[in-house]
């Protein structure tokens, strides 16, 4: 089996994988844009940490939000926020 890592918002309906990181741009890293932190905050208020596993149950066309499944609860997320999150997929 390969391991892939990809953006969750390139997973298809479907996949899961498990959360590797969130990515921050390094400008965000040095704390120049304090709103980036609660961005941080958010996903990790919904569950959305590093070694947590996610499916993706639909992702919207045309750039639409991703509707996801974690830890036994759906919640949808922006394709921007899906973007920065990092899963690890076997294929």
């Amino acid at each position: 089996m390969r391991k892939l890592e990809l953006p969750l918002a390139q997973l298809r309906d479907g996949e899961s994988g498990v959360i590797i990181s969130i990515n921050m741009t390094p400008r965000h890293r040095q704390g120049l844009h304090g709103h980036q932190w609660g961005f941080q905050k958010r996903l990790e208020d919904m569950g959305l940490t590093p070694g947590t596993k996610v499916m993706v149950i639909k992702s919207a066309p045309f750039h639409g939000p991703v509707e996801l499944q974690v830890r036994g609860s759906r919640l949808a997320i922006g394709r921007g926020m899906a973007e920065r999150v990092l899963v690890r997929v076997e294929k």
